[in-house]
């Protein structure tokens, strides 16, 4: 097992990091506005007492949901077709499956359970989003893809496994390339 690889400035100011299923993107700055918003979304969709809260890291909230995030991702879309005037905060917004100490061989391990849905002639690719950590993006890729005996495409995978490091946690999930909303660039259809 390997020492965790994090940075001192370990996003402590969220004690949600350990436990979400929701990852939201929004402006710098916006993050109280996107929290309003998404726990209003949450709570349009069902879910009874919504826990969102920032990150510590600009432009960044979490939740967690009773809901499959997977589920919650296809809601939010019908929501945004409907009305897209519902979202005006919010700009990307990723399921999560799994949490996990930034340690190297955790990730690996949870993106081994994660990569055994990639069928015997389906492809993916590694999508790594990080922030506040000193561990470099191809030590994470390598760590994660190790176990990983599928074809890799860039262009049209049918799988992405997702890796958002925030500090100390990290996020993972592996998505169709439909699973995730850019508000933006869904508006414009």
């Amino acid at each position: 097992m390997t020492e965790p690889i994090i940075d001192e400035k370990e996003t402590a100011a969220c004690s949600m990091l350990k436990d979400f299923n929701l990852l939201v993107t929004t402006w710098r700055g916006n993050e109280n506005n996107a929290r309003s918003e998404l726990k209003r979304l949450l709570e349009a969709i069902g879910e009874s007492s919504p826990s969102v809260d920032k990150t510590g890291v600009s432009g960044l909230i979490v939740a967690k949901t009773i809901s499959d995030p997977f589920e919650v991702i296809n809601q939010f879309r019908n929501i945004l077709h409907e009305r897209p005037y519902e979202f005006r905060h919010a700009l990307r917004l990723i399921p999560i499956e799994k949490v996990v100490h930034t340690d190297l061989d955790q990730i690996k391990e949870a993106v081994t359970q994660l990569s055994s849905r990639i069928g015997e002639n389906e492809t993916f690719r590694v999508t790594v989003e990080k922030r506040f950590t000193v561990v470099h993006t191809r030590d994470i890729i390598e760590a994660a893809t190790a176990n990983i005996k599928r074809k890799v495409n860039l262009k049209t995978p049918d799988f992405i496994l997702l890796i958002e490091v925030i500090g100390g946690f990290t996020g993972l999930s592996l998505t169709k390339p439909n699973d995730t909303i850019s508000v933006l660039k869904e508006k414009m259809l």
